[in-house]
């Protein structure tokens, strides 16, 4: 019910319109402990590239923009802040927990906020 519709609504019927109703966000996961030795380590890099070009380049595009969803800032992010992203979801951004093991998600996190990383 649009904002107008809804004051009409109420002006005509003496009434308010009832909201929908919203269903509860699920609980977030915390994000483990990311070591800074393992957001170098080329390996970890090298398995989150492919799951970039593999899966999120698709919303992201292939350098990070342009593609559906926002440009990504990788520069001004911190590990447990895109692993709760890629983890749990954002918004319109499905959760991948379902999907990618841990290690998996660790690898992104590590290729994201990598140097080989270029949004």
């Amino acid at each position: 019910m649009t904002a107008l519709s809804a004051g009409l609504a109420e002006r005509v019927m003496g009434q308010a319109p009832t909201p929908a109703a919203t269903e509860p966000e699920p609980p977030r996961d915390p994000p483990p402990a990311i070591p800074a030795t393992l957001l170098k380590d080329t390996a970890m890099i090298s398995q989150g590239e492919k799951i970039w070009h593999d899966q999120c380049t698709h919303c992201h595009g292939a350098r990070a923009y342009p593609g559906k969803a926002p440009k990504l800032q990788p520069r001004t992010y911190k590990p447990e802040f895109v692993w709760d992203r890629v983890h749990n979801g954002f918004r319109g951004m499905p959760s991948w927990k379902e999907v990618y093991k841990p290690e998996e998600v660790l690898a992104l996190v590590a290729y994201v906020l990598s140097d080989d990383f270029f949004p």
